[in-house]
C-alpha cells in the first residue's frame, strides 16, 4: 500500500506562484508514474499534469494544454515526493488539487486514469483575481 499526502495549498492572487508537494510512504514510488489531478466545485476531475520515471532518461512529464508552460512536475525518488510547481496562477485554477499513483505505467510512462491505484487527499488551492 501506498499512502499520499499533499501539501501546500493555499490562497493566492492571480499571477502568483504556489508548489504543491505529494509525499509518499509505504513503499517507493521510484518506479511508478505520478500524476496531478484537480477538482473544482461541481466539475469533472481533470488531469493537470503526469511524470513517469526511467532508469536511462530520467523519465518524461506530460501536461494539460491548460497548464502548459505554468506549472512543472518534478519528483525527488531519494525523498519518496513529488512536487508541482504552479507560476502564473489564475483564478480558473481554483480546485482542490490531488495526487495520485500509478504503479505499472504502460509504454513512456503513460496511465490511464482508472490505473492510478493511489491518491491522496487533496489540498485546496484557491486563486483571487
Amino acid at each position: 500500500q501506498v499512502q499520499l499526502v499533499e501539501s501546500g495549498g493555499g490562497l493566492v492572487q492571480a499571477g502568483g506562484s504556489l508548489r504543491l508537494s505529494c509525499a509518499a510512504s509505504g513503499r517507493t514510488i521510484m518506479s511508478y508514474t505520478m500524476a496531478w489531478f484537480r477538482q473544482a466545485p461541481t466539475q469533472e476531475r481533470e488531469f493537470v499534469g503526469a511524470i513517469s520515471w526511467s532508469s536511462w532518461s530520467g523519465g518524461s512529464t506530460y501536461y494539460a494544454d491548460s497548464v502548459k508552460g505554468r506549472f512543472t512536475i518534478s519528483r525527488d525518488n531519494a525523498k519518496n515526493t513529488v512536487y508541482l510547481q504552479m507560476n502564473s496562477l489564475r483564478p480558473e485554477d481554483t480546485a482542490l488539487y490531488y495526487c495520485a499513483a500509478c504503479p505499472h505505467p504502460r509504454g513512456l510512462g503513460y496511465c490511464p486514469i482508472s490505473e492510478y491505484n493511489y491518491w491522496g487527499q487533496g489540498t485546496q488551492v484557491t486563486v483571487s483575481s
